[in-house]
Order: C-alpha cells, then sequence, then structure tokens
C-alpha cells in the first residue's frame, strides 16, 4: 500500500532528528482512513528546542518527500517535551506544502489518547498530558460558535467541497461529543447527519466522494449545494451552541 511505504520512507528521513515518538490521529487511527483521499495526520515529538537549524532540517525533509505518492496529504506537527501541555499552544507544522504554526487541539489530543496510532517510540499516554472533559466541551462549543458559525455567512467558501464537507461533519461530530462526550468518525457522521436532518443530497454527495464515485463538476449543483448547506447549518449551530454553551 502507498501508505505505508510512505509513512516507512517518512520515518526513515525522521531519524535523523532522533524522534522520541510518532503517532497518528484522525482518520489513519480511527478506522476510517480511504488512501488516496484522506490525510494523513501525524504528531512527532522531537528532543528540544527546536531551533533555526532543526526548523529546516523539518523543512527539508518535506520538501525532500515531494513527488512521492500521497505525500502532499501528509500533516505533521512537531512537539517537544517542553511544549507538549497547553493545547492553546501553537506548534511547528507542516501542512499544505509548508511550514506553519497551528495548535494540537483538544479534539486532537483525546484522538489520541482514545485511539491514536504509535507509529514509533512511547504510546500518547505516557507523554502527553490527559484531556479533561470540560476542557473538550468548551473548545468543541467554541469552535462551532467562534470558527463555524461565523464561516456560515462567508458564502463563497461553501462553493468547495472542503468546506461542505468539514462544516458538516465537524458539526455532527461536536454534537455527538457534547451529548455522550465521545468521538465518532467522519463514516458514523454521515448516519448522524441524515437523523439530523441535514439535506439529503448534500449527505449523499459528500459519501460519494468519500466513499464512491464522485459527481462530475457543475456550477449550479454547486451554487445549490451550497445554499442548503448553509441554510441548515446557520440554525443549526445557534441550536447547538445555546444548549450547550
Amino acid at each position: 500500500m502507498q501508505t505505508d511505504a510512505l509513512l516507512d520512507r517518512f520515518l526513515r528521513d525522521l531519524a535523523p532528528l532522533r524522534p522520541l515518538a510518532l503517532w497518528a490521529h484522525g482518520s489513519l487511527a480511527g478506522g476510517d482512513y480511504q488512501e488516496g483521499r484522506s490525510d494523513l495526520d501525524l504528531i512527532s515529538v522531537l528532543p528540544g528546542p527546536l531551533g533555526i537549524g532543526r526548523i529546516r532540517q523539518v523543512a527539508r525533509l518535506h520538501r525532500e518527500l515531494r513527488g512521492t505518492p500521497l505525500a502532499v496529504n501528509l500533516h505533521c506537527s512537531y512537539l517537544t517535551p517542553a511544549t507538549l501541555d497547553g493545547p492553546g499552544r501553537s506548534h511547528l507544522t507542516w501542512a499544505h506544502d509548508g511550514l506553519l504554526r497551528r495548535p494540537v487541539t483538544p479534539v486532537t489530543r483525546r484522538e489520541l489518547h482514545t485511539f491514536g496510532r504509535v507509529l514509533y517510540g512511547q504510546a500518547p499516554a505516557a507523554l502527553l498530558p490527559a484531556v479533561p472533559d470540560r476542557q473538550l466541551t468548551d473548545f468543541v462549543v467554541r469552535d462551532q460558535r467562534d470558527f463555524w458559525r461565523p464561516a456560515v455567512d462567508r458564502a463563497r467558501r461553501w462553493q468547495q467541497d472542503v468546506w461542505v464537507d468539514l462544516g458538516l461533519l465537524t458539526y455532527a461530530r461536536a454534537g455527538v461529543t457534547l451529548r455522550e462526550g465521545r468521538l465518532i468518525s467522519k463514516k458514523e457522521a454521515l448516519g448522524e447527519l441524515s437523523g439530523l436532518g441535514a439535506p439529503a443530497e448534500v449527505v449523499e454527495d459528500i459519501a460519494r466522494r468519500r466513499y464512491g464515485t464522485p459527481a462530475p463538476p457543475d456550477p449550479a449543483r454547486r451554487a445549490r449545494r451550497a445554499e442548503l448547506t448553509r441554510a441548515f447549518l446557520g440554525p443549526a449551530i445557534d441550536a447547538l451552541v445555546a444548549a450547550h454553551g
């Protein structure tokens, strides 16, 4: 499988940086991974600190992967023992073909503790602080209220597949986390959406692109899909936040 070959090479290339651990989260860890469609979401713990020299090594490592099958889907955040704590802290991350800084959120941290896949070294429980339930639910509510709800009002975004997919699936997953305190996969979230009253043709569109044959590009269909998604998601997020905020 191309995924295994990429991960094997990545771990070999990472070895000179002396990683303490390499973990997978997201679909790859949760059993819903679709090769060529899903991202490869990784966390590496390196001996610190990450000075400019080590940052250049990380950047070079990822640039040398360019052209390798699936490498464009590989995203990795780099933590050190001194920066493992604090879900609001930003970490060096390679994503979307470049370096940036972003947090390892309470959702990601809970995923790692619940079903994280150890690719090398110590397990998450040995290094990563646990995520209290209140910290997790507070983050989920803030994410829906402060990120996704304002995004619904930006109409042009919802012409894109990624916004439709992540907007609806994240909403469904948030609802289960707030009601039941557990995390679910994207596949489970699709089932949830049907019961929440999400527009059936949009849910079917997501399922085709993730698990089947995507429909041909059609501007009129995209416009209708965006309208249906926004009409459902705005009030749905408002109700979710009102119930759990």
